[in-house]
């Protein structure tokens, strides 16, 4: 047992703790997680990376992560993301939001970050719920999706169409990178690892704004098992939020 519990801790990435995870099964967030901190580790940038966790499923990021994490209030990620690299402008700082983070309550903190083209880098994971607080609509669900607070589905006429943040971001001059990936199968993990590492290569370079939206599984309040959840990702989210660069510099 000490031998196997050694080889584990030898395959986590140096910026990853030793922790037990508190994300359901099937989640996506650990996977994200993960490739933060083996992006962190290959570009060398451990002792000067600061991350701003949300309010929402990854706020115990902390938890998670070996380098610097501050918390900030619901939405506001960017704002103190923007304070932080403002004052320290020689360190690399991420945020890390969800849907109903970014999208809901932190619309106008994003969009105003984005377009004053802060030197920073957003890790959106999109899952099309509020997963801390029960599962209800978030601004990404998709149309006929049910959720705590859309019992028969969302209804494009009464709630609206579901919110495409990149391609509302893309169309600002200071933003130069942004890319929609998935951790639904091995072949997305690797895409997304190298998109994430772009970003925040974007970030080290002082180029300006870059975000990566990352589509994630949520199989406790999608009511789907997790395989079910992966093929709901393939074929159904990606039809609506396609994946691929939306703007690079």
């Amino acid at each position: 047992m000490a031998k196997e519990k050694k080889a584990i801790i030898e395959t986590i990435p140096r910026s990853m703790r030793d922790a037990e995870t508190h994300y359901c099964a099937g989640c996506g967030h650990g996977i994200v997680h993960r490739l933060v901190c083996e992006v962190v580790d290959e570009l060398g940038i451990r002792d000067k990376t600061i991350a701003v966790a949300p309010v929402g499923c990854a706020v115990l990021a902390y938890d998670y992560w070996d380098f610097d994490v501050t918390e900030a209030a619901h939405g506001r990620t960017p704002a103190v993301a923007t304070g932080i690299k403002r004052v320290r402008p020689n360190n690399i700082v991420f945020t890390y939001q969800g849907d109903g983070d970014l999208a809901a309550i932190g619309t106008a903190e994003i969009i105003h970050a984005a377009n004053r083209g802060e030197n920073i880098t957003v890790i959106f994971v999109n899952n099309g719920v509020y997963g801390m607080t029960g599962g209800q609509m978030a601004p990404t669900t998709l149309a006929g999706q049910k959720t705590a607070t859309t019992l028969s589905g969302r209804n494009l006429r009464r709630e609206g169409y579901p919110i495409k943040i990149l391609e509302m971001l893309a169309v600002l001059p200071g933003v130069k990178y942004l890319e929609r990936v998935s951790v639904h199968s091995a072949q997305d993990v690797l895409r997304a690892k190298r998109a994430i590492k772009k970003s925040f290569k974007t970030q080290v370079d002082n180029k300006g704004f870059s975000m990566i939206e990352v589509l994630s599984m949520c199989p406790t309040y999608w009511g789907l098992t997790p395989i079910q959840s992966v093929d709901r990702i393939k074929g159904e989210m990606s039809n609506y939020y396609p994946i691929g660069v939306v703007k690079s510099y």
